[in-house]
């Protein structure tokens, strides 16, 4: 069996779609193949974290055959060995479609044993009704993206970052103008980004620069974050940081990654816009 890996998933491949349930449809990838390259270990990882996946279309049948239908909240923490390649999770949740199941808690626990087994930790799963949970909210803090700037970098350019060394100070500043690309497809992924953090004031304009920067960068979502995360960390040398970013809906499926200094867990803060 082939190691598992960007090129041997079925990301960018025409897919024959299954509905009868099938884990062995999970294609997961190991962390360490991204964080290598920002110079990071398994044992070393300077954030504590979690990737908050939100799924549209989770459907199953019940014993009678008839079809029954959820939202889901996924939340895979960031030690986990792996991820899940995000076509392949589409095609694991579109393989319960024509599957019965006896009840609605037995779809959740085979899901949450199959994603937990594929990612390598422990991983939460919820089921909301189709017209009750996730309601879209507003990432709090002051938003960036009115700022009269110039913008001439389009890959990450973390020397955009400076800071006033003299001046500490505690914000919560937002931006909804970061886009990377899908490191296979080239496909766009959009989102808005929120940070925090207790240290050396940034400066804004740069910052904005910087987080515009990530425009032609194709990598996953996670690595995106991760990487923004470690910039932020060697610019300002803050007592505190989380970084959090909303990604835009694609298949059914959004992704949200959150890293931090801190241990405490995010609101699944769902925008408008996802």
């Amino acid at each position: 069996m082939p190691t598992p890996s960007v090129e041997t998933s079925p990301l960018g491949k025409e897919t024959q779609y299954c509905n009868q349930y099938n884990p062995e449809l999970l294609h997961p990838l190991p962390r360490l193949t991204g964080r290598k390259s920002l110079g990071l270990s398994e044992a070393s990882l300077p954030f504590q974290g979690v990737d908050i996946w939100n799924a549209y279309e989770i459907s199953w049948l019940n014993s009678k055959g008839k079809p029954l239908v959820r939202l889901a909240e996924f939340r895979f923490p960031a030690d986990s060995s792996h991820i899940i390649e995000s076509k392949s999770f589409k095609l694991y949740l579109n393989s319960f479609n024509l599957t019965s199941f006896a009840s609605e808690q037995q779809v959740r626990e085979q899901m949450q044993q199959d994603l937990s087994q594929a990612s390598g930790s422990q991983v939460a799963v919820v089921f909301f009704a189709v017209d009750a949970g996730l309601t879209p909210q507003t990432l709090q803090g002051e938003c960036l993206d009115d700022l009269d700037i110039t913008a001439n970098h389009y890959t990450p350019a973390p020397e955009l970052l400076t800071t006033q060394t003299h001046q500490q100070v505690e914000e919560t500043l937002v931006s909804h103008l970061l886009k990377s690309n899908c490191p296979v497809t080239g496909q766009p992924d959009w989102a808005s980004v929120q940070i925090h953090y207790l240290g050396p004031k940034l400066d804004r304009e740069g910052l904005l620069a910087y987080l515009i920067s990530y425009r032609e960068k194709g990598d996953f979502h996670e690595h995106c974050v991760e990487e923004i995360f470690l910039d932020l960390l060697r610019a300002c040398q803050p007592e505190q940081l989380t970084v959090y970013a909303r990604y835009l809906r694609r298949g059914g499926l959004d992704i949200n990654p959150w890293r931090s200094t801190l241990s405490s867990s995010p609101a699944n803060l769902r925008l408008l816009r996802q």
